[in-house]
């Protein structure tokens, strides 16, 4: 039976959530910004070690707030999904401190708020526009040093302009999805490709 993940994509206004998305699924990048206004699913499929999982990749809107309850997710159709999401990929600008503070604070609230009978489930926290990196607003070290050894988070930098570090960074969260039990444990772990509805594409 193929098992289904659902993974949550939030972040703040233009940090690059569907440019990151659409490069992994379709090898796609446009330097056009086109707001996330509302919450959108993407339905691939991806093979880890010749087993098949289907993915339900949702791209969240800004939210003010992770839901603190299933009524408020529910009340707020951006949100569906998000609580008992099996992982989570949050985006930050490597030039904008201001999107690393906003998806700190969705880190603590995920933890302080999450479904408790829907388990742990592992964050991988993306910087994203590593094309930028001269303008960045501190050291890759600092922050990866925050966000592993004191947040106990994933953490990797990408550039979906140049499609550097995208598949990885889904490899990554994936690996830490089956190794937490979604799937039983494996000793390596190898992304092989992602299945579309309409092509395949080998990465």
């Amino acid at each position: 039976m193929v098992e289904t993940l659902s993974i949550a994509v939030i972040g703040d206004p233009g940090v690059g959530k569907t440019s990151i998305i659409r490069q992994f699924l379709y090898n796609d990048f446009t330097e056009v910004y086109t707001p996330t206004n509302s919450r959108y699913v993407y339905r691939p499929s991806v093979i880890l070690n010749g087993n098949m999982f289907d993915l339900k990749i949702m791209e969240v809107p800004p939210i003010s707030s992770f839901p603190a309850s299933t009524s408020q997710e529910w009340l707020d159709l951006r949100c569906h999904g998000v609580r008992t999401a099996s992982a989570y990929i949050l985006v930050y600008d490597i030039c904008c401190m201001e999107s690393f503070e906003y998806i700190k604070m969705i880190r603590q609230q995920i933890v302080d708020n999450r479904a408790s009978s829907s388990g742990e489930a592992p964050i991988l926290v993306v910087g994203s526009k590593r094309d930028l990196q001269r303008q960045r607003f501190t050291s890759r070290r600092a922050v990866s040093l925050l966000v592993k050894k004191t947040w106990k988070c994933g953490y990797i930098e990408c550039s979906a302009k140049y499609n550097w570090h995208i598949t990885l960074l889904f490899k990554e969260l994936l690996a830490s999805a089956v190794a937490r039990g979604l799937k039983h444990n494996h000793s390596s772990i190898r992304l092989q490709g992602a299945l579309h509805r309409n092509r395949c594409s080998i990465m």
